[in-house]
């Protein structure tokens, strides 16, 4: 188990390794684009190299969000590149307009993964009409999944089913969507259920250790809690690492948005969990069941997600505290440039190895998928950790 003091004896990621990983990455989008602008990467990487893959699945929106925070950083040095970027964002743009409008596989929670890298970005970037009528459209979709009973958004399956009457931790990244909704439309009606849900989800997830439950289920007839239970985690009672990470990033963006105390007192408990938790060398494995020595996988996307929600959430904190985390943010950066970055492109077309999409187990009902591989999310915060600490970036979520 990783104590504070061996945390602290990690070196952070210095200014001029983030620019070396900064523009490694960026040139590595910038070659992608070859294979990735009308089509995009799988999910998952096969062998380290992704497959291309119609605009479907989950996971999409995070390749273009990678396009725009490469075009956001060479946007003013390299107009040429800038042009290219901007050029590739919007058809993959166009692409997500027509996903909403035919709905395209979108009969589920993640609205907010899909829309806010992809088209809210593009929005706020270019000022994109076609982004903006997209990611409302897709936050139109997310309001058919809340559930009055409960007051959350039911994550998969058919609407009511008592088998998957349940919220998961994830989907408090797809909230940001809905406040970006009732900021350009107006309408209060996005932003009133994101923030119900939030609640709803803060009241069941955080365990009294402070680690998480990945899904929590609810009786269909009252919404009353029922139980916790994993997914995708090694079993029930585990700290599944990337729903953990999603809860650290999930707890300050609801905090950014809503500004209730508890959400960093939420903060501090499931992001010490995670750094208590961590391996000699930093790079989570898929489960924090698994410590040092094991040979289970790792799951690098984990890191990466909670990097981003550290430096997040620093922003509020006091200079001290602030401090404290932004430094061990730093470190765990630090491991990833130098354990898991693509360097080259022959030998990746991602940018961050060693992630863990779901690995299956007898208490979880996965199959092994994009285990020690690249993924789409884990590249996207790889990129988004490295340009947080260039400057004062504009969320997209």
């Amino acid at each position: 188990m990783q104590t504070e003091k061996s945390l602290g004896s990690y070196p952070e990621i210095t200014d001029s390794q983030i620019r070396e990983a900064l523009d490694k990455a960026v040139s590595l989008v910038t070659e992608n684009l070859r294979d990735f602008t009308v089509r995009f990467p799988d999910s998952n990487s096969r062998h380290n190299f992704y497959p291309p893959t119609e605009n479907v699945e989950w996971t999409t929106g995070f390749w273009t969000g990678q396009i725009w925070l490469a075009f956001e950083t060479v946007r003013d040095k390299e107009p040429d590149r800038a042009r290219l970027l901007k050029t590739a964002g919007e058809i993959q743009v166009e692409s997500f307009l027509n996903r909403i409008r035919d709905k395209v596989d979108v009969d589920h929670h993640d609205m907010g993964f899909l829309y806010s890298p992809s088209c809210v970005a593009a929005w706020k970037l270019t000022g994109n009409e076609t982004a903006k009528k997209a990611a409302v459209m897709a936050a139109d979709q997310l309001l058919t999944r809340f559930q009055e009973r409960g007051q959350f958004f039911q994550a998969w399956g058919e609407l009511g089913a008592r088998d998957n009457y349940r919220l998961i931790i994830d989907c408090l990244l797809n909230m940001p969507l809905l406040f970006w909704a009732s900021q350009v439309t107006g309408d209060e009606k996005y932003r009133t259920k994101a923030q119900a849900h939030i609640r709803t989800a803060m009241n069941c997830v955080i365990r009294p250790d402070h680690s998480t439950y990945h899904t929590y289920f609810f009786d269909p007839g009252t919404g009353k809690l029922v139980r916790g239970v994993t997914h995708q985690g090694n079993r029930d009672g585990s700290a599944w690492a990337r729903g953990q990470a999603w809860g650290i990033y999930g707890s300050a963006l609801s905090y950014r948005q809503m500004r209730k105390p508890e959400y960093i007192d939420i903060f501090r408990k499931v992001t010490d969990y995670f750094l208590e938790h961590l391996p000699d060398d930093l790079i989570p494995y898929w489960d924090f069941d698994f410590d040092n020595g094991s040979s289970e996988p790792r799951d690098s996307s984990a890191a990466a997600i909670a990097v981003c929600g550290i430096l997040e959430m620093s922003k509020y904190l006091e200079n001290g505290e602030a401090s404290h985390y932004r430094k061990a943010a730093k470190r765990l950066l630090a491991a990833l440039w130098e354990k898991c970055a693509v360097r080259s492109p022959e030998e990746s077309n991602g940018l961050l190895l060693h992630g863990t999409y779901a690995r299956g187990t007898p208490t979880n009902p996965c199959t092994d998928r994009g285990v020690d591989e690249c993924n789409t999310w884990g590249d996207y915060f790889y990129l988004e950790s490295l340009i947080r600490l260039t400057g004062d970036w504009d969320l997209y979520w």
